[in-house]
């Protein structure tokens, strides 16, 4: 009833909100994603997603969809896998964001190990910017990682917004510099808030580093300032700060898989299977 590459092309719609960034993410053309979404919503007899001429959001029976998605395509490659006798082996080395440690991937990860025991995975967690040296430096061979602006590389994941957040009772006063928590360079989050915050004239000073988002947390939870955080990963305890504190808007980031050009060949059939595994279930890395 449910085709399995309609399936892909709505999760993808799904995680990027968008049928453009969809279709690049498939090597489809975006009519051919309009044309597969149209299939499936008339498969359900549901309208699975809103949209205008401005934007697209998951209708409530989008939002039931997506687990139903997840669960089909994963039956279907476990089938696959199956009876084509394909037994992934092999040592991979993937490097994972911070932004990633208090979400759903350890779930994403333990499904993997599951599918492909002979798989020696190997996990890193670091700055997003210190995975991009370490993948050109060949040694990883897949990272999920915030991507720069101006940087083209990578299979789009989702876009979200990066925002500020702080401790409820946080009060900033105006006259005083802006207290910020941030990571150590070369952290992506931290560049922008301090380039938005140059751009804006505002004065600023560091309240506390670290390489760690669990301690960066402690410190904004007590109090101490305020962070540039993805929107879709603010961590309980922790709200955005209110527009009236004036700080500058920090605009969109994009979270990306890269593949390593320098992997060895024994690795490119377990990166496949997990980036196929993280695109599929990648709305649930921010979805609590």
């Amino acid at each position: 009833m449910y085709d399995p590459s309609h399936l892909r092309t709505f999760l993808a719609v799904a995680q990027t909100l968008s049928f453009t960034q969809a279709a690049r993410r498939l090597g489809l053309r975006q009519s051919t994603v309009s044309q597969h979404v149209r299939r499936l919503e008339g498969a359900t007899g549901r309208q699975l997603f809103s949209r205008d001429t401005h934007s697209v959001q998951l209708t409530e029976d989008g939002e039931a969809m997506l687990g139903f998605a997840r669960r089909i395509l994963e039956v279907h490659e476990q089938a696959t896998a199956f009876f084509t006798g394909t037994r992934l082996r092999g040592r991979l080395r993937f490097g994972a964001s911070e932004d990633f440690v208090l979400t759903r991937l350890p779930e994403i990860l333990e499904g993997f190990r599951h599918d492909h025991p002979e798989v020696d995975l190997e996990l890193t967690v670091e700055l997003s910017g210190t995975l991009h040296e370490q993948l050109a430096a060949g040694k990883l061979d897949l990272v999920l990682a915030k991507r720069r602006t101006e940087d083209p590389r990578g299979e789009l994941v989702w876009h979200d917004r990066l925002v500020w957040i702080g401790a409820e009772r946080l009060r900033l006063d105006p006259d005083r510099p802006v207290p910020l928590i941030v990571y150590p360079p070369p952290g992506i989050t931290r560049e922008r808030a301090l380039d938005a915050l140059q751009r804006q004239g505002r004065e600023w000073r560091i309240a506390c580093t670290s390489g760690s988002l669990n301690a960066l947390i402690a410190a904004a939870r007590a109090g101490l300032g305020v962070m540039a955080h993805s929107r879709g990963f603010v961590p309980p305890g922790l709200v955005r700060v209110p527009d009236r504190f004036g700080l500058p808007e920090l605009g969109q980031v994009d979270f990306v898989l890269i593949h390593g050009h320098r992997r060895p060949a024994a690795a490119q059939g377990p990166a496949d299977a997990l980036a196929t595994a993280i695109l599929a279930a990648g709305d649930r890395l921010h979805r609590r």
